[in-house]
């Protein structure tokens, strides 16, 4: 699909289900583009025993044009997340390794569309563009600058069953890729709460943002509809324009590097060894602290 609008004119990845054009860099097109179905929100796969679709979180009574954690039920259950313009408050919220989920205002709820607690599920507001990396395959970069703490975009795809992520990381060959991506949350004492979402055959824009060992973006579960969380992704510093977007595969996130690096063959070779006979993914993102090889999840694989 074909999208033109004030001098800018892009072959739209998302063929109109973005409300903003994905565009594909021009000298990209005659390369072999993946193929795959668009979807901006996560859709049920094999295994899921939830329905997507189903509300199942309860709503506020707002009556005003954006809630206010005086008064909205929303707010005071679960906290503030962004402030009146949409950015992540707790910019520090991943630091420790771990963070609390984003709770979002939902469609039982009555304040309006445009409320500060409806960010996620707005869904793409920024201009980005796939592109073809100089030795990491396919990319994402981004066209405007990024402001720290701002929403970019879903990592969507198929939702399936432990059993269903770990029957297609067995069947994969050496040279495809791994989409799958393991949340995993504790919500008490010994619960976990496992989510798998592979965007290889359904996907959005999200498929094609490479791994760093020191990303600019960080992702959070965010429950908008549903207990089944939307994995979203936020601008871990400013961002500048025509800047590869990219995240850590393993969850882990930091703007700073690790004070010791690895950095001898007998290192490599030891983390190469730990993987039981798998062969890992060389890491091409070029950061000081890369740890040399793509994170890969184990317990999928036991």
């Amino acid at each position: 699909m074909d999208v033109a609008g004030e001098g800018w004119h892009v072959v739209d990845l998302s063929n109109g289900l973005e409300s903003v054009a994905v565009a594909i860099e021009s000298s990209s097109t005659v390369l072999t583009f993946p193929e795959f179905q668009y979807s901006p929100e996560n859709v049920q796969g094999p295994g899921c025993t939830v329905d997507l679709s189903e509300v199942t979180l309860p709503g506020c009574p707002c009556l005003f044009h954006s809630c206010l954690t005086e008064s909205c039920c929303c707010l005071q259950a679960h906290g503030q997340a962004y402030d009146i313009t949409g950015t992540m408050l707790d910019l520090n919220r991943t630091d420790t390794g771990y963070s609390s989920p984003v709770f979002e205002c939902n469609v039982l709820c009555s304040c309006s569309d445009s409320c500060s607690n409806r960010v996620v599920q707005r869904g793409l507001r920024l201009r980005l563009e796939v592109y073809r990396t100089r030795n990491r395959g396919w990319g994402v970069r981004t066209l405007e600058p990024i402001k720290h703490g701002t929403f970019v975009c879903e990592y969507a795809g198929e939702v399936i069953s432990f059993d269903e992520a770990r029957h297609r990381q067995l069947a994969q060959k050496s040279e495809e890729n791994n989409y799958i991506i393991a949340v995993r949350e504790h919500a008490g004492t010994g619960s976990i709460i496992e989510t798998f979402v592979d965007p290889d055959m359904v996907g959005n824009v999200g498929r094609f943002l490479n791994h760093s060992c020191l990303p600019n973006l960080f992702m959070l579960p965010v429950r908008v509809h549903s207990m089944v969380p939307r994995l979203a992704l936020f601008a871990g510093r400013d961002i500048d324009a025509q800047e590869e977007l990219t995240f850590d595969y393993s969850g882990g996130y930091s703007n700073q590097p690790p004070a010791e690096l690895l950095s001898t063959k007998s290192d490599v070779a030891m983390q190469a060894s730990s993987t039981n006979g798998l062969q890992r993914k060389v890491c091409r993102c070029g950061a000081k602290n890369c740890s040399q090889f793509l994170p890969l999840d184990l317990s999928v694989l036991n």
